[in-house]
């Protein structure tokens, strides 16, 4: 059967074009999850706190700082009902089974923690060479040592804040340790914060609540294990 002229090309011009593949949207990694809602907002609640003992210290003791800000009563009364008010979001904390699960793991030094340690004073960072359960050892180590620093600013604080129940020694003594104290507090909230800084995805879970799957088996095998 012969095609008469033209018929070929006509049919061509109405026949549609071949669909080309649609390409999917890359897949975003496997996520896993990390904290909960209430740990992320105790973190919030108690970074916010710290923060505000931390800027009203410097303005109250940095004499630059405090001719620049002034209302001095005001910085005074602002940093006294921070501190108080510190211990707060962990207690409330408390009430939440995640929370108390990770001050759990927080609170138990094993083998592989002091091998942690021992990579870190040599400074090898090697991932074999760091195993981590969820929180490593050096996260164990700040947590434990922040915990007893805020105990210790308290007690010193309310000594001085309450003159007329303690001796002048005492007081004399809780101020030098508070200010102290206060100083070492802010150099090591500084490195803490100077670390997160450097981990985008370390801060990604404490902001969602979730970690990408990879980082938490590079960062935390041993977590990842179970």
């Amino acid at each position: 059967m012969t095609s008469t002229h033209g018929s070929a090309s006509r049919t061509d011009a109405t026949m549609p074009p071949p669909s080309e593949p649609r390409s999917e949207p890359p897949s975003e990694p496997p996520r896993v999850k990390r904290f909960s809602r209430a740990e992320r907002w105790i973190h919030r609640a108690t970074a916010a706190l710290m923060g505000l003992c931390v800027a009203t210290a410097a303005c109250l003791y940095v004499p630059e700082l405090a001719e620049l800000v002034g209302r001095r009563h005001l910085l005074v009364t602002v940093h006294e009902w921070s501190g108080l008010l510190l211990p707060v979001p962990f207690l409330l904390g408390l009430a939440s089974p995640a929370f108390r699960a990770d001050l759990r793991r927080l609170n138990r030094f094993g083998r592989h923690d002091r091998v942690w340690l021992l990579a870190a004073l040599r400074r090898d960072r090697r991932p074999a060479s760091r195993p981590a359960g969820k929180f490593n050892a050096g996260q164990k180590t700040y947590a434990g040592w922040l915990a007893g620093a805020v105990l210790v600013m308290l007690g010193t604080g309310l000594l001085m804040w309450f003159t007329g129940f303690a001796p002048l020694v005492w007081r004399t003594a809780a101020t030098f340790v508070h200010d102290w104290l206060a100083l070492a507090l802010g150099i090591v909230i500084a490195g803490h914060v100077g670390m997160a800084l450097a981990d985008p995805e370390a801060r990604r879970g404490m902001r969602t609540g979730t970690v990408d799957r990879e980082w938490a088996e590079r960062e935390h095998p041993l977590w990842r294990k179970r």
